[in-house]
């Protein structure tokens, strides 16, 4: 059965690494457990994610990552957009979207605005720049890499990209549409690239709407883990999730326990 991991909150937090995570990706592995690792990260490239698991003793590669503005990206291309694109998120992830022509400013109409997590370099005029391109016409396409509202830094809890488009949403009238979590789109994406199916696939994670809510919207088994920007109310949100993990390391014997329940059912 394959496995969608979340990343910040269930393998590291902030700078930490979180105890067990690195044993618990070499055993997916051993294993030959397709999976994985999905994240609405929009601040760094895959490039960058890779040297930062790397750096916590996950060594795995570009295919086994999937993040919003890949998935954007591939979209743009998809719906011959690839001129004048106004991006909304830290130079470093502009990469993903190398060989588009990018909007440089001005009064020229652009034909897509994406939104990222611009964490500490969102102000008014960032925010206005995005709603006065969002109200010229003819409209062009508004897309959200993410709808997480906030997430567990080093030093607390940190808005991430999901207010600003809600912001822009009211402001403008216009629904964004959302290319990662928790956006059905973005996990059948996943499911996808693994050849697997929504009633076969699990996700992790330590947000009960992202991660639980939106896979399990998507038709995918949602698992939360009590790391990360978990809080004991969640489970007061009227979300159940599948499974409940005190944390990512005791992802295996819960796996045990799940297949030896199975075959015991199956017999």
């Amino acid at each position: 059965m394959p496995i969608l991991f979340d990343l910040d909150g269930v393998f590291y937090q902030g700078g930490q690494a979180i105890e067990g995570g690195a044993e618990v990706a070499l055993w997916v592995q051993k294993n030959n457990i397709p999976h994985l690792f999905i994240t609405n990260t929009s601040s760094k490239p895959r490039s960058a994610l890779l040297s930062k698991l790397a750096g916590f003793g996950i060594n795995t590669d570009e295919s086994h990552i999937l993040t919003p503005p890949i998935a954007t990206a591939h979209w743009l291309r998809q719906q011959s957009l690839e001129h004048e694109i106004a991006l909304f998120m830290p130079e470093a992830t502009q990469a993903d979207f190398a060989g588009f022509e990018l909007w440089q400013g001005g009064d020229k109409p652009v034909s897509a605005i994406i939104i990222g997590d611009l964490g500490e370099q969102w102000n008014f005029q960032v925010l206005n720049k995005a709603f006065r391109l969002l109200m010229q016409q003819p409209q062009p396409q508004f897309i959200a890499l993410g709808m997480t509202r906030y997430w567990q830094a080093g030093d607390g809890l940190r808005l991430d990209v999901a207010p600003f488009i809600v912001a822009l949403e009211y402001a403008t009238g216009i629904k964004a549409q959302v290319m990662g979590k928790p956006a059905s789109a973005f996990y059948q994406s996943a499911i996808d690239i693994l050849g697997s199916t929504a009633e076969q696939t699990i996700m992790i994670g330590d947000d009960i709407r992202s991660d639980v809510a939106g896979a399990q919207n998507a038709g995918l088994q949602g698992v939360l883990v009590k790391t990360g920007k978990y809080r004991p109310d969640d489970l007061q949100q009227g979300i159940q999730p599948d499974a409940l993990l005190n944390s990512i390391s005791d992802l295996p014997e819960w796996w045990s326990r799940r297949s030896n329940l199975s075959s015991y059912k199956n017999d």
